[in-house]
């Protein structure tokens, strides 16, 4: 029987703080993490709650940002802090997985193609079985340094799904990840 985890990546506050912040898609991703996190806890898999950390502004601990996104309800099995862009690297998150018999995991999170894209590589090379529950991930428009184009946050999901999919990850609903 295949053991999974559901990883919440940097859903915090922090971001409220940035300077690409935008509310625009935010109720949508509210409703589709939450219903993840509701889900997950009824089936009694394990949710995993990963926070980015920095040294200073918004992102380090002494800014009091560094806690769970307003509008969210969770209360993870294990939080875990990162100071790279995988939930992998250099954390005790890989221990934890395997000393609870964990072959697949549920990723969600902030940003889109960001930490939760990395981590979705991360964990596909090291041999979890991944689930990459798109709906339930956000992200900010982008412009390209070299050619000004501006990318809107569903053009970023989009080239996300499309670089993972079948590669790194199956691309799933979260009624998808929840049926496993």
């Amino acid at each position: 029987m295949t053991r999974s985890a559901l990883i919440v990546i940097d859903a915090q506050q922090s971001f409220r703080h940035s300077p690409y912040w935008s509310e625009t898609d935010l109720p949508g991703y509210l409703e589709k993490q939450q219903a993840l996190i509701d889900g997950c806890a009824r089936q009694g898999i394990p949710v995993v709650q990963i926070f980015h950390v920095a040294n200073e502004g918004a992102f380090s601990l002494a800014s009091g940002h560094v806690r769970a996104l307003e509008g969210l309800s969770i209360s993870p099995s294990v939080t875990f802090h990162k100071q790279y862009h995988s939930a992998l690297a250099s954390t005790p998150l890989a221990a934890w997985l395997t000393q609870h018999g964990i072959s697949r995991l549920i990723i969600s999170g902030i940003r889109t193609e960001q930490c939760c894209e990395t981590t979705t590589r991360h964990a596909s090379d090291s041999g979890f079985a991944v689930d990459y529950v798109s709906e339930a991930t956000l992200t900010f428009a982008m412009t390209h340094k070299r050619s000004g184009r501006t990318y809107s946050a569903a053009e970023i999901r989009e080239r996300t799904e499309l670089v993972l999919e079948g590669r790194f990850a199956r691309i799933v609903t979260v009624a998808q990840a929840l049926e496993g």
